[in-house]
């Protein structure tokens, strides 16, 4: 079960997820553009949203509008949807409407290993190559990987800090796209917050906090989470090329 994640308000771009994208709004165009791979559910506290899917045949769940993030958000809706402890759940950010299928895909087939050797992971997640310039973008999160391959740091700034300035360096960008299991959804959402994530805003830092593991899957993605009307221009520069 693919969930989306759809809060109508930001901060930074007031009603974001319902900005035009090629014509269709975008929690929409994002719905649509992963709908390939398993069944899409959208879950938002907006009945403008709800109007929205049933106009474009997207099954939505109405949730609570006191969620502080939104995997407490498509816990919500697992629940309502009566999902198994072993389903496997994938978190897709309502702003990401040009996010390749390859990248869902590896998240989803890495969940499918971790429930096949029942490895002790809570959150699989992805990364890409990403340059120093784009590295310096706050938007843009990095993370650190321990040998294994698992997230040890997430962060806005730019990580690891190179001392002798390498302008060939290469970071390793997140994307937020993230695989549970509806087991190990609800226990990550069960979890005390942690200082780190209310720092830099980034709710997976509770997991490193706690020792949890995320296993991260390298990609090659050109997509970007759209967090800014800038972003909106520069994606549909790219995307529509």
């Amino acid at each position: 079960m693919i969930i989306i994640p759809a809060r109508l308000n930001s901060s930074r771009f007031q009603n974001k997820i319902l900005a035009d994208i090629l014509g269709l709004p975008m929690v929409i165009r994002t719905a649509k553009q992963v709908s390939s791979l398993d069944e899409v559910t959208i879950a938002t506290d907006s009945q403008d949203v709800i109007s929205l899917a049933k106009e474009h045949g997207i099954n939505a769940i109405m949730t609570s509008s006191a969620h502080q993030s939104g995997t407490d958000r498509i816990n919500e809706a697992a629940k309502k949807l009566n999902l198994k402890d072993d389903d496997i759940v994938i978190n897709v950010q309502a702003d990401e409407p040009f996010i390749e299928t390859e990248v869902i895909e590896a998240v989803i087939n890495r969940v499918k290993k971790v429930k096949e050797y029942n490895e002790d992971i809570m959150i699989v997640s992805c990364h890409k190559k990403i340059s120093s310039e784009l590295a310096d973008d706050p938007n843009h999160v990095k993370v650190l990987l321990n040998g294994k391959g698992n997230a040890t740091y997430f962060s806005r700034s730019k990580i690891p800090y190179h001392r002798d300035h390498y302008e060939e360096s290469t970071y390793h960008g997140h994307l937020g796209i993230y695989g549970f299991t509806a087991k190990s959804l609800d226990e990550f959402c069960k979890l005390p917050s942690a200082m780190t994530e209310h720092i830099e805003k980034l709710e997976q830092l509770r997991a490193i906090y706690h020792e949890k593991k995320i296993a991260m899957v390298e990609v090659e993605s050109k997509s970007f989470g759209i967090d800014t009307e800038e972003d909106l221009r520069n994606a549909l520069k790219i995307f529509t090329k």
